[in-house]
């Protein structure tokens, strides 16, 4: 059964994105960019929660938006509404009698009002200044019903125009953060290498002259899996992991503890800078999925500022 309804409403929004009028969706699209005031959205039941949503999102990504109770706005919350606003009602059916009321009572305020509806027969289309309709065959609910399939597309629509606008206004990464300076994306969009990175006595560091029997006691010390080889003027030369020190002795034996790191390093390395995205450095250490870094050198040129490791990352939440 459950696999029947999958495959029943993916038919259904495939239905939807072929038949939706893009030409007339850009349309909505400029009327929307080129508010002046709030994009105020509302609707009745499900369309009300969706209309929440759509709103927080077009808020959250640099569009004024906010969401108003059809009932309340009858009881006083109207007065919210300013002349250079846009009203956009959401509705299956485009029939419904509060509405209707509550357009007419907008309209008086001199507000124009855009209708988002599923019904090609909306009895609110003339009352609406913009009508868009979001087409669909039925609701997957098997008595045509439930509030499913339409609340689906009033969702996908409002979600694309609000990346839309977002694009438009040339939204920034720094402005987004701004708006999600909590949680997981204020992490992502805000924490920078130098705020987690190990640094000065944090570091495990040796000379490319040391040897490996040498470099055992800070290697295990310092517990961040590898030891950075820097010259006499802190220059990174190479990096040796935990797994370089497995390799060495299996490749050389009892020989390894005597060589020195200039010929154990690994010369090639991976790093980041310490006024990077610790997100970046996140994607740095996971572009290959083959071959995962879980510590990553910070460096100024040469010169080696510190180290990340995944370990911390995860601590904190980024992943």
């Amino acid at each position: 059964m459950l696999k029947a309804l999958f495959k029943q409403q993916k038919k259904e929004i495939e239905s939807f994105f072929n038949k939706i009028d893009l030409e007339h969706a850009q349309i909505i699209f400029e009327e929307i960019a080129n508010c002046k005031g709030n994009i105020v959205l509302t609707g009745i039941g499900k369309s009300g929660i969706i209309a929440e949503k759509i709103a927080k999102t077009m808020s959250s990504t640099g569009t004024k938006a906010l969401a108003l109770s059809a009932i309340d706005a009858m009881h006083g919350d109207i007065g919210i509404l300013g002349r250079d606003d846009l009203f956009i009602v959401l509705s299956k059916s485009g029939h419904t009698k509060e509405l209707k009321e509550l357009i007419r009572i907008v309209k008086l305020r001199n507000i124009r009002v855009m209708g988002w509806f599923c019904n090609d027969k909306a009895q609110l289309k003339p009352d609406c200044d913009l009508v868009m309709q979001l087409p669909i065959e039925s609701e997957l609910c098997p008595f045509d019903l439930a509030p499913t399939t339409s609340t689906e597309v009033q969702l996908i629509f409002g979600d694309i125009l609000a990346i839309a606008l977002m694009k438009s206004k040339q939204f920034s990464l720094s402005q987004y953060a701004m708006n999600h300076p909590a949680g997981t994306i204020g992490k992502k969009s805000t924490l920078r290498v130098e705020e987690l990175m190990l640094s000065g006595s944090e570091l495990p560091t040796c000379l490319p002259e040391s040897n490996l029997g040498e470099i055992l006691v800070e290697l295990t010390n310092k517990r961040c899996g590898c030891i950075l080889v820097v010259d006499k003027k802190n220059n990174l030369l190479g990096i040796f992991t935990d797994g370089d020190l497995r390799r060495s002795i299996q490749k050389y034996a009892q020989e390894a503890f005597g060589m020195k790191m200039k010929n154990l390093m690994t010369k090639t390395y991976m790093s980041v800078s310490a006024g990077s995205l610790a997100i970046d450095a996140v994607n740095i250490m996971q572009h290959d999925p083959q071959k995962r870094v879980m510590m990553l050198p910070v460096v100024q040129g040469d010169k080696l500022e510190g180290l990340v490791t995944m370990h911390d990352v995860v601590n904190l939440g980024i992943l």
